[in-house]
């Protein structure tokens, strides 16, 4: 299992190392936060690509209008 270019080994070592830096107390609460910052970051890219796609489709309309006109 590769994740990030990392083995089963190196993600144990990094696990062990956030273990005895945070506590096994501090870990679920950090995990949850960081979570919880994944789903802000995603809603906000999924914001944006909502208002590219409608100001697009907006520019396209109106151009179509204008080259009606001419």
């Amino acid at each position: 299992m590769r994740i990030f270019g990392l083995g089963t080994p190196e993600l144990i070592l990094i696990l062990v190392v956030f273990l005895l830096f945070f506590g096994k107390d501090k870990l679920p609460e950090l995990a949850k936060s960081i979570g919880k910052s994944f789903n802000a970051l995603k809603s906000g890219f999924k914001d944006a690509k909502d208002e590219i796609e409608a100001d697009t489709a907006s520019k396209s309309t109106s151009d179509k209008k204008d080259s009606s006109r001419k």
